[in-house]
């Protein structure tokens, strides 16, 4: 019989803990995890998020060893401080990987390995180019930000053009590619704020120049 074809949407994590209402305490105040739902008196039964990811606590006898779960996010080096400022319990800081993620380890209070890592790419061969100066005029504000948000990416301020470029290059869906993730995108609205721009992604169209 031939399998069928399934659409998985989501799949949950399930962890077994020896007091559910404390692990649950735990993964709020430690790890940044907010809590979805807790069921029974006392509680046996618990969902928390991270993020749109959702694991489950149940109440048994932890199985920490060959148990472990991985979680991609937007910036593994902000929760990695969050958590440090805990106390949570660090089993391998922050690093590249050769698999393409930055990531970190720590282990929460049933002695579970957890991970947590976001995208990096500069994995692979390296390519070999040349850069030709290019003349270019920035509306002041944008340029601003542009360099903040350079900053905040560890790029150059050539490197994050590039990056943009290509990107924008790649059709998705009906619009283009970005090459910002959610923790970017939440940093460029401060950015808009920081340096007033007040105009919506078409304005270039109507930019002039003050004489």
């Amino acid at each position: 019989m031939t399998a069928p074809h399934v659409d998985c949407e989501r799949h949950h994590a399930s962890l077994s803990v020896t007091d559910v209402a404390s692990a649950v305490q735990f993964y709020e105040t430690k790890l940044g995890f907010r809590r979805v739902f807790m069921d029974g008196n006392p509680p046996t039964f618990a969902g928390i998020n991270l993020d749109q990811v959702q694991i489950f606590l149940e109440r048994g006898t932890p199985a920490p060893s060959g148990n472990a779960v991985y979680f991609v996010i937007g910036d593994a080096d902000e929760l990695y401080a969050f958590q440090r400022s805990n106390g949570v319990e660090i089993v391998e800081p922050p690093g590249n990987r050769p698999y393409g993620l930055r990531d970190y380890s720590i282990r929460d209070q049933d002695g579970y390995r957890l991970t947590f890592g976001h995208y990096i790419y500069n994995t692979g061969e390296p390519l070999e180019i040349e850069r030709v100066d290019v003349p270019v005029r920035l509306e002041k504000r944008l340029a601003a930000a542009l360099q903040d948000l350079a900053q905040h990416k560890r790029m150059s301020l050539t490197s994050c053009l590039e990056e943009t470029l290509l990107h924008t290059f790649e059709p998705l869906g009906d619009g283009v590619a970005s090459p910002h993730t959610k923790s970017d995108l939440r940093y460029i609205q401060e950015l808009k704020r920081k340096h007033g721009i007040d105009y919506d992604s078409h304005a270039s169209y109507r930019f002039v120049e003050k004489p």
